[in-house]
């Protein structure tokens, strides 16, 4: 017998004693990770407008800051009816003159304040996305644009659940076809024990459930009439995550 086929024989009996000492898969408890995905397009957003005034006379920048905040919210108010509005984030601090090196010897004085700043921030939550580059672009002659961030709505968010978990358990199904093909059993054997749509367990490592949705951040004003801005609102990925617990028999 030539080397070669020595080999040959030699690898096809290390291969069938390797076949024939597989571990036992009978009472095997499996656990099994599973994840789940659905995408929507972005059906929500919340923008912040902002106004700020500065003056020597701290009531007379206070007074500013509520006139044309109130009217800001007059604008969006006509221009989109269904959007939510909360005033927050009031705020009033003094502004110094900048330090300099005092000279030796020197006392330093009491600072007092230069001016004032006082300034306000609106917070608009709508789904009439259509609408929203005019409504901007109108309250803007009057705030400025702090921010905006897109998301869901609650209701689209809880019409995406029946998805999420039917796309999650699909993924479990999958994995657990794939692990009784790798341990040479049938999917038949295979009882559930334990479905934690959680992913609470010790086994699993939790994750955030759904991504950050967009954000953007600009600072406009301008006293002339404002153009309308464009925005892409984008789409958001909700995920579940889910650990099976499984016995073969």
């Amino acid at each position: 017998m030539t080397v070669f086929k020595t080999v040959l024989v030699a690898a096809a009996a290390l291969s069938a004693q390797v076949h024939a000492q597989s571990l036992p898969t009978a009472g095997t408890l499996v656990v099994v990770p599973a994840y789940g995905e659905v995408k929507h397009a972005n059906d929500q957003v919340v923008a912040t407008l902002a106004i700020e005034e500065q003056d020597k006379d701290k009531a007379a920048a206070a007074s500013r800051v509520n006139q044309k905040m109130n009217k800001g919210m007059a604008i969006v108010k006509k221009e989109d009816p269904q959007a939510v509005l909360k005033t927050q984030g009031y705020y009033t601090y003094p502004v110094y003159p900048e330090d300099r090196p005092l000279p030796p010897g020197a006392v330093a004085k009491t600072r007092v304040p230069t001016s004032w700043r006082v300034g306000q921030y609106l917070q608009v939550t709508t789904s009439n996305l259509a609408a929203l580059p005019k409504t901007v672009a109108a309250a803007q002659n009057v705030l400025t644009l702090n921010g905006l961030q897109f998301g869901l709505t609650p209701a689209t968010t809880r019409k995406l659940d029946d998805q999420r978990i039917a796309a999650t358990y699909q993924n479990l199904n999958e994995r657990v076809a794939s692990i009784a093909a790798a341990m040479g059993r049938k999917v038949s054997d295979a009882v559930l024990d334990t479905v934690d749509f959680e992913g609470s367990g010790n086994y699993a490592q939790r994750e955030g459930g759904q991504a950050a949705p967009m954000a953007m951040r600009a600072m406009m004003k301008d006293s002339a009439q404002v153009e309308e801005p464009s925005f892409e609102p984008g789409e958001t990925t909700l995920e579940m995550r889910l650990v099976g617990k499984l016995k073969f028999k």
